[in-house]
């Protein structure tokens, strides 16, 4: 369910009354691919809620730089909702996701294979208030920034023929 961050720290109130457990994953999700999907369905198994948070627009092209973000939030957001195991999308604009992880305070703070629970750039807003850092997902061999090559280069598959249109 797509939310206002009002509406998400509501839900969460909710959901922590009822002894449910929360965890946080986030990203730019631009061009969501199976790498994105099989991180945010591992991220889903750690906790009883799933929130995602979905970089906004100026947030993403500063990480990526110029000509990204491909799609806009609000549709990268409706994307990650339709996986299974997402309880809440926000979107949020913000250079990194320190002031939403301490405000939600999830229980689990999921991070990409890409990271370690050493290097994850939030540990010391996690462990401040007391949550935990699980690494998630299949090994990094995704990435966006390789979609978009090889959409540009002529969609070439990576043993290098030529991809199909399957319908």
């Amino acid at each position: 369910m797509l939310v206002s961050e009002e509406a998400l720290l509501e839900s969460i109130a909710r959901d922590r009354a009822a002894g449910r457990t929360i965890a946080f994953a986030n990203g730019c999700f631009d061009l969501l691919h199976v790498g994105h999907v099989r991180y945010l369905r591992a991220a889903s198994r750690e906790a009883d809620r799933l929130v995602v948070a979905v970089n906004g627009d100026r947030s993403v092209c500063a990480l990526k730089g110029p000509g990204q973000p491909i799609l806009p939030a609000a549709d990268r957001a409706e994307l990650v909702d339709a996986i299974g195991g997402v309880s809440y999308v926000v979107i949020f604009d913000d250079a990194t996701v320190e002031r939403l992880l301490g405000l939600i305070k999830p229980d689990v703070h999921c991070k990409g294979t890409d990271y370690t629970p050493d290097t994850v750039p939030e540990r010391e807003v996690v462990r401040a208030y007391g949550g935990r850092i699980a690494i998630v997902g299949d090994p990094k061999t995704h990435a966006t920034r390789d979609l978009i090559a090889r959409i540009r280069d002529g969609a070439r598959e990576p043993d290098g023929q030529a991809a199909t249109d399957a319908g």
